[in-house]
């Protein structure tokens, strides 16, 4: 099992960065108060408020470094568990919203729920070119429920492995619409930390972490029981 990217040393060092430029500008200010003082009129000495004045902006630009620690620890202890977060779900079952589905093994499974009773679902799945090669008709009962493509299309030939993608529209009995969500469902393989957001490989699929809506923990013996209703 791969898990890509682990290392966040691009934020660790953009965080650097800015604290490095804080303290470069906290030395010049401490700088040019010690060369001012040390090069006062002895005659006309530094202003009583002036001073009081400079002395509040010192303790602010020290306030401010240590702040900006704080939040850069606390960044880093955040970005750390949301990483290890994506990393435990490898080897569970996850439900995310999408339509797509992997063909494996003589079967593709999908999730969907229902708003309301379907009088009259159709359910089409296309292949990775956007081609139909199945469709089926029948009702949907209110709520969540499965569906198990055995693989084979309506033209009775049997399709090849891959990603496929599911779409399920229906009407009640007075003929309005009932909307029905999909959601992919499958086990995690590897986790990819290149972009912005930890990203779940799923069979073939690549899964947004923030589009998993349930997880689950599965063993050898238990396979999912998926129910379709025609």
């Amino acid at each position: 099992m791969a898990v890509n990217g682990v290392s966040g040393s691009s934020n660790t060092s953009a965080l650097s960065g800015s604290r490095t430029t804080i303290a470069e500008n906290f030395d010049t200010f401490l700088s040019i108060l010690t060369t001012q003082l040390k090069n006062q009129n002895p005659l006309d000495p530094l202003d009583t408020n002036q001073f009081t004045q400079q002395l509040v902006q010192f303790t602010g630009v020290e306030q401010q470094l240590k702040t900006n620690e704080f939040l850069e620890a606390l960044l880093l202890n955040t970005q750390t568990s949301y990483r290890a977060d994506a990393v435990s779900y490898i080897g569970k079952e996850v439900t995310a919203s999408g339509e797509t589905a992997e063909l494996k093994d003589g079967g593709a499974y999908w999730a969907y729920n229902a708003e309301a009773n379907v009088a009259n679902a159709t359910v089409t799945i296309k292949n990775a070119a956007g081609q139909v090669v199945y469709t089926e008709t029948g009702s949907l009962n209110k709520g969540a429920g499965n569906f198990l493509w055995d693989g084979v299309g309506s033209d009775g030939s049997t399709k090849p492995d891959g990603v496929y993608t599911i779409e399920i529209k229906g009407t009640n009995l007075a003929g309005n619409e009932v909307k029905v969500s999909t959601s992919s469902v499958g086990i995690v393989t590897a986790v990819d930390f290149s972009g912005d957001e930890p990203m779940l490989t799923v069979g073939k699929n690549k899964v947004a972490l923030s589009d998993v809506t349930s997880i689950r923990q599965v063993t050898e013996s238990d396979e999912p029981e998926p129910e379709t209703e025609s």
